[in-house]
């Protein structure tokens, strides 16, 4: 029990409340007796009687136990799994209206942070998606056997590590999770050791597919507890012959017990040693490990909006910051001068620079490097970016990197961010020196709460 200004809230206690915004995580956010109560599921202005999950003195999290007033901009069918897993937050809600939260998440962001001039940035209609299903083209599900030797695979319930099964997920692409549903029973049928996380026992503890639209093709890894891979040629043999859209098996060798999916190691087993997707007009190799959006149709667009924002010059000396394989810097190769990336993972560096040798591109080199080490030593040996992409994983930028931009003072700045809150964190700083010219949400996750918003930065 926790009590705060006469507040005096118990676990399983029910109330009723209003829901007046939406959270970060897609939460309803309403009020009880003036404590901040975060209640998944819930949309602004609907009623609904609550129960209380976790109590502390600055919040209370509930679970909707009966909902009085419902708004219009509940969606009429939910999935049902959407309660069990993470990456639907947002399914309850009406589609356009999906889009409308997430714009309000990123005012919301700026509001907080207060960037220089965040009252006038002209933030643009959101870019949806024309089908906010089945758009993931990767699937990395853990394994798990059950007492009675069944296997399944799946998400992890929030917070928890109780696997779910999932023969279905409405964001999966339909090949991803047919390869998983295929691949089960050759498991069972070899009896491969599944890892055991109480016992640290077993081999195989998940799979990660990535589909190729292009070719309707997989690439299938094995994340492993060790090196061993028991009845390996049977087990080739069979995926071979029952799922033949796998082109390329690959095997991955993680011996943490818990936190990161990938381990540091990966080696193919059999067939082709990338998987090959198209955007726009480039075909892309990639590599177990390469770092692609999951939404290639959305992607599309934002390097659209990328372009656009960005305004390439033929006399552009282009960087690209967090490079990945390549995807943005080579999708502008061919209107700039030149192309310069940098990336921390070798994996993705060796990646791009055979992608940029894939499509004929010459003007594009890659380093490999964190962008806030490597950046300064190219500055020193004279080099010069007229114009910058950064794109960095949801922590935002290096606090050494923003300085390092700000003393090197590009003309423009994109910023490709996937997480509002470190982006108008960033903006703080970086608005020192630049002007936020607009900025552009597009929908890269239907029915989550994640954002991407691409900012144009101009030189003040």
């Amino acid at each position: 029990m926790k009590q705060q200004n006469n507040v005096v809230v118990t676990i399983g206690q029910r109330f009723p409340i209003t829901a007046h915004k939406i959270g970060i995580n897609g939460e309803g956010i309403g009020y009880f007796q003036h404590k901040v109560t975060f209640v998944p599921g819930l949309l602004p202005e609907e009623v609904a009687v609550v129960e209380a999950t976790q109590v502390t003195d600055r919040y209370i999290r509930a679970k909707i136990h009966k909902l009085r007033k419902k708004s219009p901009q509940r969606a009429r069918e939910v999935p049902e799994i959407a309660a069990k897993v993470g990456g639907l937050e947002f399914a309850h809600i009406d589609y356009p209206e999906q889009l409308v939260y997430k714009n309000d998440l990123i005012k919301q962001a700026l509001e907080k942070f207060k960037p220089r001039g965040y009252e006038h940035y002209q933030i643009l209609p959101p870019i949806g998606a024309d089908n906010p299903w089945h758009y993931r083209n990767k699937a990395q599900f853990p394994i798990e056997q059950l007492a009675d030797g069944t296997l399944i695979s799946g998400l992890y319930q929030a917070n928890s590590q109780t696997l779910v099964d999932l023969p279905e997920m409405p964001t999966q692409s339909e090949l991803t999770l047919s390869v998983v549903r295929r691949l089960l029973p050759i498991l069972t049928e070899l009896q491969i050791p599944i890892y055991d996380a109480k016992t640290n026992a077993g081999i195989i503890k998940a799979v990660a597919v990535r589909e190729s639209q292009l070719h309707h093709q997989a690439q299938l890894t094995f994340i492993t507890n060790s090196k061993k891979m028991p009845h390996k040629q049977p087990l080739l043999t069979l995926i071979a012959e029952k799922i033949p859209e796998v082109t390329g098996i690959f095997q991955n060798l993680n011996q943490t017990k818990q936190g990161l999916f990938w381990g540091e190691e990966t080696w193919k087993l059999s067939g082709d040693d990338y998987l090959e997707e198209q955007l726009g007009d480039l075909k892309f190799l990639l590599s177990p490990r390469a770092f692609l959006q999951l939404n290639l149709a959305q992607t599309e667009k934002l390097y659209q909006v990328v372009a656009k924002f960005l305004d390439p010059k033929p006399d552009d000396q282009l960087l690209d910051a967090y490079a990945g394989v390549g995807t943005i810097g080579l999708s502008m190769a061919n209107k700039v001068q030149s192309v310069v990336g940098i990336e921390e993972i070798p994996g993705a560096v060796a990646d791009a620079r055979q992608n940029a040798k894939h499509n004929q591109i010459t003007n594009a080199v890659y380093y490999t490097g964190k962008v806030e080490n490597k950046l300064p030593k190219l500055q020193a040996e004279g080099q010069y970016f007229s114009a910058v992409v950064v794109d960095p994983p949801r922590v935002g930028l290096a606090d050494s990197l923003i300085q390092t931009l700000l003393s090197a003072m590009p003309e423009k700045i994109v910023y490709v961010s996937c997480n509002e809150s470190t982006l108008a964190r960033d903006l703080v700083k970086l608005t020192k020196a630049y002007r936020v010219s607009k900025i552009q949400m597009v929908d890269m996750f239907p029915e989550t709460a994640r954002v991407e918003a691409v900012v144009q930065l101009i030189r003040r």
